[in-house]
């Protein structure tokens, strides 16, 4: 989180050049380019006037601006210059010291930072020492001494708001409430720190200190995430964009905070986007405070989308930054991150064992970190499972579950720990508290499963989710439940493991989908019988695919069975399906398509073939199966294909769109610039539609149409990220329709098409974001999304549209109409999402 306000001197020095410094250094956070001239001015007349005190203080002005303008490394050297002046008072060197605080701070030496701040207190005056508090604050906080920063701040405020309100005085006010405000954040007030950052924003705009509004203003994409506004979230980003553009550093540091908002929210991908732009500008600037921490940020970013061997790289530098700047406690985390790669690239052994555990305690110390130390020890309690080390385990486990069935239910209200145990019992009790819902019940069912009790781990699991539902609830924002409900992913996936092991059909499709609930919360919805999933299919199928370990199942649906079938190495998937895309991306030979899209169906869908026969098909795919273009798969073409997140959601996108009664579908479409054939694409689109209209291409009107249509039709350049839906985006006339845009429609469109989306899906997604943008339309209510899978020429996109749209508009339902289009063009990249066998027109 950005913070800082920087402290000045008395203004009752007469001396002429003494007065300049001090307005130079008015003008520092204001306007830094001028304040810097204005100081190398006043440091040249200083030193021929023998003057070291306006020297001093011109020195010091340019580094405040130095600092501003994201140069902390130049910023520290005119401090270093302004300590070595001779015959300066000692007042103004420690108002030097005093701004050195900072720069100490935020180039990654907090503590060194605590002892220049010792050095600058004899020499200030009271109002000084309060100014000085506030920085110190900072550097407290950067080493997780949380309370004495709050204590700090809480300090300087007292003699700040009784200051006689110069306009430094008012600054130092606004500063230490924006401090204070984002030290509550760290700590998860966030009703406290909304309650700072807004009084320093009001007082900021009343000073006309313009400069500290936008510092709070920045904060504000933080802690909408944190309070549950993901949309709004997206709205100060884009504002804070603009208002920070020219300030890298500052800019660079509201990405990260920003960031490791999207990582507590449950959005990784999003995370990570933000913090790929973060890190060169932290590195340029010199921020090394901020820098080691997006570095931990993105080690755990890249863990949790998939990438453990780049993870484990990011967290050694993270550590490494870390234990240089002397912040102890913060090394754990990193050393988490460490581990658990580890777990995910090499075979479990005892030693390792030992390592996670140990590492668990540590997090368990801080207490802070309690419910990431049960984690972990949850972790290293399966680790040890896996190398038969039970007596590890079962104490790993029971750690976690000491407390489960006393809880403190009969607790009354308010009632302090110490009162009721000895001080270790309290600690323990206080401990148990911290502990997670679906870590306590991940770790009960993995105690019933070591006693052979499945019933009873089944139980656990199915208590654990409907606790975690039940808190879910509890949050008012939708989109924060959504992501809320992802605690308790791995919880399901556990269950899905026991169902998986128990081998029966009917029981893997409900914890298939009970886990896609918690893993994709966008697309949850309640659970349905699988029965009424095959009457709603008709003569269609559906294959809900499940990954166990490193082996491929598939869950087939169709109006005769259900049938659970091994497919085989996850592996072998991936890399066929790596091969295929590249086939199509390159535009290989006809003979190489064909041969890779032979060998995926080959294992994917040949060992239900018999099955399966011709009919149409719903695929809810899993993992890299995310990415697949399934019309290229030799008897998938001419075939209707729809790819759905889950049986649940497809049916709800099936029962969800309605019938508009007794009159055509309102038809909409856009075009999008830099697109030679766009303006033709909608022409042509709309003589198939009767009556459809076409709208300006431009963020406001294309919403706008969300609203109304019942058919979309967009052609126009996009950019699926499925590792990051929510910055995913459409270019239109007057910039990007980025996905989060959408989060604040009411309803979506039924039929959503985007043509000529050249970029596509171009990596397996984590399983939070299923179908990459078309998922965001569909979550806010669309029943299908057309959309392409690969690159696609423009040209070839617009041969397939028209067939497309004059096969809808014949009474064709979306996945036919594609699959005969696509096949007429030989195009296989476009796909149908949700739920598209049923006919618009």
């Amino acid at each position: 989180m950005s913070a800082t306000a920087d402290g000045q001197g008395p203004s009752d020095d007469l001396h002429p050049l003494v007065r300049a410094a001090e307005a130079a250094l008015m003008r520092a956070l204001v306007d830094p380019d001028q304040a810097l001239r204005a100081g190398r001015l006043i440091i040249e007349a200083a030193r021929r006037g023998h003057c070291p005190e306006a020297e001093v203080m011109g020195l010091r002005t340019m580094a405040l601006a130095s600092r501003e303008l994201g140069d902390l490394e130049k910023a520290e050297l005119h401090l270093r210059e302004a300590l070595a002046v001779r015959g300066a008072p000692a007042a103004r060197t420690a108002q030097v010291r005093l701004s050195l605080v900072t720069v100490r701070t935020e180039r990654g030496h907090p503590l060194q930072a605590l002892r220049v701040a010792a050095l600058a207190w004899a020499y200030l005056c009271p109002l000084d020492r309060a100014k000085l508090d506030t920085q110190r604050a900072v550097a407290l906080a950067h080493l997780g001494r949380h309370q004495e920063a709050i204590a700090s701040c809480d300090r300087a405020l007292l003699a700040l708001v009784t200051a006689p309100g110069s306009i430094d005085d008012r600054r130092f006010l606004a500063g230490g409430l924006l401090n204070r405000g984002l030290i509550h954040a760290y700590r998860g007030d966030w009703d406290a720190a909304m309650r700072d950052l807004t009084a320093c924003l009001q007082i900021s705009q009343y000073a006309g200190l313009w400069h500290l509004a936008r510092l709070a203003a920045a904060n504000l994409p933080f802690l909408a995430v944190r309070r549950g506004d993901v949309a709004g979230a997206f709205r100060h980003y884009r504002d804070a964009e603009e208002t920070l553009f020219g300030f890298p550093e500052r800019l660079a540091a509201m990405r990260a905070d920003f960031a490791g908002a999207l990582l507590a929210a449950q959005m990784p991908g999003e995370a990570g986007t933000m913090l790929r732009m973060a890190i060169p500008d932290l590195e340029a600037s010199a921020a090394h405070v901020a820098l080691a921490e997006a570095r931990l940020k993105l080690a755990q970013v890249e863990l949790l989308t998939g990438d453990p061997h780049r993870a484990r790289q990011v967290a050694e530098q993270a550590a490494a930054e870390l234990a240089a700047q002397d912040r102890t406690s913060w090394l754990p985390l990193a050393s988490e991150v460490v581990l658990r790669s580890r777990l995910a690239l090499e075979p479990v052994t005892p030693e390792l064992v030992a390592e996670l555990i140990a590492c668990a305690d540590e997090l368990e110390d801080g207490f802070t970190h309690a419910a990431g130390a049960a984690a972990l020890r949850l972790a290293a309690a399966e680790a040890a499972l896996a190398v038969d080390d039970h007596p590890t385990a079962s104490a790993q486990l029971a750690r976690l579950t000491r407390h489960a069935e006393r809880r403190e239910r009969w607790m009354p209200a308010g009632t302090r720990l110490t009162s009721l145990a000895s001080e270790p019992q309290a600690r323990q009790l206080a401990q148990a508290s911290q502990i997670p819902v679906p870590v306590r019940q991940h770790a009960l069912a993995l105690q019933a499963a070591l006693q052979e009790d499945v019933t009873g781990a089944f139980r656990a699991v199915r208590d654990g989710l409907a606790e975690v539902s039940g808190q879910v609830e509890a949050f008012e924002d939708p989109s924060l439940r959504a992501h809320a409900a992802r605690a308790g992913e791995r919880l399901a996936a556990y269950g899905l493991e026991l169902a998986v092991r128990d081998g029966c059909p009917k029981q893997v499709f409900e914890w298939a989908e009970r886990w896609r609930a918690v893993a994709a919360p966008a697309h949850a919805c309640a659970l349905v019988d699988p029965d009424r999933i095959r009457a709603e299919l008709g003569r269609g199928a559906l294959i809900e695919y499940v990954a166990d370990k490193d082996t491929l199942l598939a869950v087939l649906l169709s109006e005769d069975r259900v049938l659970l079938r091994r497919l085989g190495s996850l592996r072998q998937v991936m890399d066929a399906i790596v091969r295929l895309r590249y086939a199509l991306r390159r535009l290989s030979r006809r003979h190489d398509v064909e041969a890779a899209a032979a060998e995926l169906e080959r294992l994917v869908l040949r060992p239900m073939a018999a099955e399966l026969s011709d009919r149409p098909l719903v695929v809810v795919p899993v993992g890299a199966l995310h990415t697949v273009p399934w019309g290229a798969l030799p008897s998938l073409r001419e075939r209707p294909v729809s790819v759905a997140a889950g049986a649940a959601a497809w049916l709800r996108a099936r029962t969800a769109r309605g019938s508009r009664p007794g009159g055509r579908p309102q038809v909409v479409a856009a075009a999008g610039p830099s697109l030679s054939h766009a303006q033709a694409e909608v022409a042509h689109v709309l003589a198939c539609h009767p009556g459809g209209r076409q709208v300006p291409g431009r963020v406001g009107p294309v919403l706008e149409a969300l609203a109304t249509a019942d058919i979309l039709h967009l052609a126009a350049h996009g950019t699926f990220h499925a590792r990051s839906p929510l910055v995913s985006g459409i270019t239109l006339e007057d910039g990007q329709l980025m996905a989060y845009d959408l989060l604040d429609v009411s309803r979506s469109a039924g039929l959503v098409v985007l043509s000529a989306c050249n970029a596509g899906m171009s990596r397996a997604p984590v399983e939070g974001a299923p179908l990459g943008l078309p998922g965001t339309f569909l979550a806010k209510g669309a029943a299908c999304v057309v959309a392409g899978m690969v690159p696609v020429g423009d040209e070839m996109a617009r041969a397939v549209m028209s067939t497309f749209h004059e096969l809808l508009a014949a009474g064709q339902p979306p996945d036919a109409a594609l699959a005969c289009a696509a096949a007429k063009t030989d195009e296989p990249g476009f796909v149908c999402f949700g739920a598209a066998n049923e006919p618009y027109c």
